[in-house]
């Protein structure tokens, strides 16, 4: 009975995570498919674009999971359910999620390291009169070794970086190299993965902080701001089109008698013929949006439009009190820096944790829920890199619009969301961390009997799963041992979490004070390079 019922809440569990796989696998085809150039495409790009997007996507599925395991092994009075009593069974079901996180994150280090790298170098160095794949091939390789001698040297300093008192002083060096040895087989490679893994947290911790940060501010607000009118717009660009023209006339009116231009006319002329140039794509472009059939059901939904975007801003605000919230009860209640403001359970009232344990009785809404944050932050952060582009400081390097972005520039959006989804799983810690780190579990303890009459008897009352707790009585998720196995990398995560809530009121701030963006929003733009697609109407 207790093997049978073992199978129902793994099958459950995993099915829900099959699912999700499969509606992730569609989404990823469909969100490259949407962006990619129609000029410029390479089937080897697309499919590690859609399968680094995928596996970005799967990895913020996988917490969900974890937590959802953690919490059916138990009742909601706080005992193990039959096939959870022993604690060889919580083992392996606690070993099949770590595999999970194993592979994933080993993956997604491929594909940091090796896989996006070789991909990206390889499109570089196409060129239309070299035919000679062996030479883009070996081109590719030798610059991605760099990117894979960065990975080993993480891997390795994971790996030796004790986490255990080392031997005395007296020992010998054999001992002490031993020790190093038993270190990294005792944890059977956990430090060396988590320790990369970290590191490259850090790199999506900065990610998050620009990118994830303003979209959850712009997305929703441009919902509710909505698109100018089309017809506004056009008889605005059909004006400009006549005052530029106006002055070119003019310009070229000076030449006419056979005198040469002067070399600031020259340049003028120059600049308002490229302005031209610009107006009437815009043109193009609006007359095409003026009649296309999206932008009438658009404005139809505006109402929905307006709803939604008042329920993301909300939630935008419900994360960023219960981030602040968090941040301050690890101010105030943890060990402070040298302890990674590590903090067991929550000392101060958390909305959003207190939300998840509310909806922890009536299953799956807890599960929906955690779900749905994940897949929040996901979509906030590709408004973000959408809205902003892709930048190297203050550099930008690729603009992603529909149907125009480039191959190299997937590649970098992929890259970026596999970092962000790192630090999505510290996010979401940081937004509910009693919950994130145990779930739905309760413990029972032996209270006395109210009422003068009941003696020595005791009662067992539930409790939810705290520091407090005993070590056999509540089962920790696997996320959370990854995301605190040095501490030093949890204390760059808190001050991180600061700088995340500046960068959302900044975005904020500018989102209101911008207004209404265009209807044909990043189709044309005048700063157009090399280093984005061009233009082009079909």
């Amino acid at each position: 009975m207790a093997a049978q019922s073992l199978l129902t809440e793994s099958v459950l569990g995993w099915s829900i995570f099959t699912v999700i796989l499969l509606v992730i696998l569609v989404f990823c085809w469909i969100y490259i498919r949407k962006f990619q150039s129609r000029r410029e495409s390479e089937v080897i790009s697309t499919i590690t674009a859609i399968c680094a997007l995928a596996i970005a996507l799967i990895t913020s599925a996988l917490l969900p999971v974890d937590i959802f395991l953690v919490s059916f092994m138990k009742y909601p009075n706080g005992t193990y359910k039959e096939w959870a009593a022993n604690n060889e069974t919580r083992g392996q079901i606690e070993d099949t999620v770590l595999h999970g996180y194993y592979t994933l994150y080993s993956i997604i280090l491929i594909c940091v390291f090796l896989w996006i790298p070789f991909v990206y170098f390889y499109y570089e160095e196409r060129d239309d009169n070299n035919v000679n794949k062996c030479s883009q091939v070996k081109n590719a390789l030798k610059y991605t070794i760099g990117f894979v001698i960065v990975c080993v040297a993480l891997l390795l300093i994971g790996a030796f970086v004790p986490l255990a008192a080392p031997p005395g002083q007296n020992s010998t060096q054999w001992e002490k190299v031993q020790y190093l040895f038993e270190e990294l087989g005792s944890s059977h490679g956990l430090p060396a993965l988590s320790f990369s893994i970290s590191s490259l947290t850090l790199i999506g911790m900065l990610a998050v902080i620009t990118y994830t940060a303003y979209g959850m501010s712009v997305m929703p607000l441009n919902l509710i701001k909505g698109t100018r009118s089309v017809k506004y717009e056009r008889l605005e660009n059909t004006e400009d089109i006549d005052d530029v023209e106006h002055q070119i006339e003019k310009l070229k009116s000076k030449c006419q008698d056979g005198r040469p231009l002067s070399s600031r006319d020259r340049n003028n002329l120059q600049e308002l013929e490229g302005k031209l140039q610009v107006l009437r794509r815009r043109g193009r472009h609006l007359e095409i949006a003026e009649r296309n059939c999206c932008t009438k059901v658009g404005s139809a939904l505006r109402p929905f439009k307006i709803l939604l975007g008042i329920f993301f801003i909300l939630v935008a605000l419900l994360f960023t009190i219960a981030l602040f919230i968090s941040n301050l009860d690890k101010a105030l209640h943890s060990a402070g820096i040298s302890s990674g403001f590590i903090i067991f359970g929550t000392n101060l009232t958390n909305p959003l944790n207190e939300l998840l344990l509310a909806l922890q009785p009536v299953f799956p809404l807890d599960y929906i829920l955690i779900t749905v944050i994940t897949v929040y932050f996901v979509l906030t952060s590709m408004a973000g890199i959408r809205n902003m582009g892709i930048w190297f400081f203050w550099i930008r390097l690729y603009k992603i619009r529909p149907k125009k972005t480039r191959p190299q520039a997937l590649l970098f959006l992929c890259m970026i969301l596999l970092l962000i989804v790192l630090h999505t799983s510290y996010m979401i810690y940081s937004l509910a961390p009693q919950y994130v780190m145990y779930g739905s579990q309760k413990y029972l303890v032996q209270m006395p009997s109210p009422g003068p009459t009941s003696g020595n008897t005791t009662i067992n009352t539930s409790r939810i799963c705290d520091a407090d707790a005993p070590e056999d009585q509540c089962t920790v998720t696997r996320s959370y041992l990854f995301l605190h196995k040095f501490w030093f990398f949890s204390t760059i995560y808190y001050f991180g979490n600061w700088a995340f809530i500046g960068a959302f009121l900044i975005g904020l701030v500018v989102s209101c004070c911008r207004g209404k963006k265009s209807v044909i929003e990043g189709e044309v733009e005048a700063d157009d390079s090399d280093f984005s697609d061009d233009e082009y109407v079909h």
